[in-house]
């Protein structure tokens, strides 16, 4: 469970950011999309994002159009704040997105 003490601030989202290329804070949440080759392989990257959101029990809102995967990560045990938890899984998921050859279209999200 996360606590007040792991909510970050508006200064380490940013500095957060600067580690994250792909992600953007919008709405109280840390979004991006990826677009893949094929419908497939935005299917494999779902798989790979639900796999790993099963590891680190922190699941993002996820939304699938044809070749294009819509994330969004916020902390709902923590008033729905972005918390380092957050960028982990952030991190963790452009890392998933690369592995099927998905571009970061973070604009988009």
């Amino acid at each position: 469970m996360t606590g007040k003490e792991d909510i970050l601030t508006q200064p380490q989202i940013d500095a957060a950011l600067a580690e994250l290329p792909d992600w953007r804070y919008r709405l109280g949440g840390l979004v991006s999309v990826f677009k893949t080759p094929t419908a497939a392989a935005a299917l494999e990257l779902i798989a790979a994002v639900g796999r790993l959101a099963e590891e680190q029990n922190h699941h993002p809102d996820l939304d699938w159009r044809y070749n294009r995967v819509f994330i969004r990560f916020t902390s709902h045990d923590a008033g729905t704040q972005v918390t380092q938890r957050d960028a982990a899984a952030a991190a963790a998921v452009s890392r998933a997105a690369a592995a099927v050859s998905a571009a970061a279209e973070p604009g988009k999200a």
